[in-house]
């Protein structure tokens, strides 16, 4: 089991699927600077990691697969210390359908 987000985030490295999905108010944007609406995606895995000495360092991670293929991620943090300003983060992100999957199945 991955427990920590450096973790997760270099197994995504090292396949080559770190991708950050950057929300905007358009949508989801890929790296290469490609628009998602949140039918295109699919969360097939969510992790929280907290910090009990920081609160600070609380984050939440979702995996994310696009109907093209494409894998990536979107991170927040939790609560008072999210890195969105504004509730559109939060609303789009429960606009993704979710199909868990296990770990082992996307890290085969």
């Amino acid at each position: 089991m991955m427990t920590t987000l450096s973790t997760v985030l270099e197994k995504l490295r090292i396949r080559k699927q770190d991708n950050e999905f950057i929300i905007s108010e358009a949508g989801f944007c890929s790296p290469a600077g490609k628009l998602y609406n949140n039918e295109d995606l699919t969360i097939i895995k969510t992790y929280r990691f907290e910090e009990d000495s920081d609160p600070s360092e609380s984050s939440i991670l979702y995996l994310i697969e696009a109907k093209d293929g494409l894998m990536g991620y979107s991170i927040d943090a939790y609560g008072v210390y999210s890195n969105h300003d504004d509730n559109v983060y939060d609303e789009c992100i429960r606009k993704i359908n979710v199909n868990e999957r296990d770990e082992q199945e996307i890290f085969k």
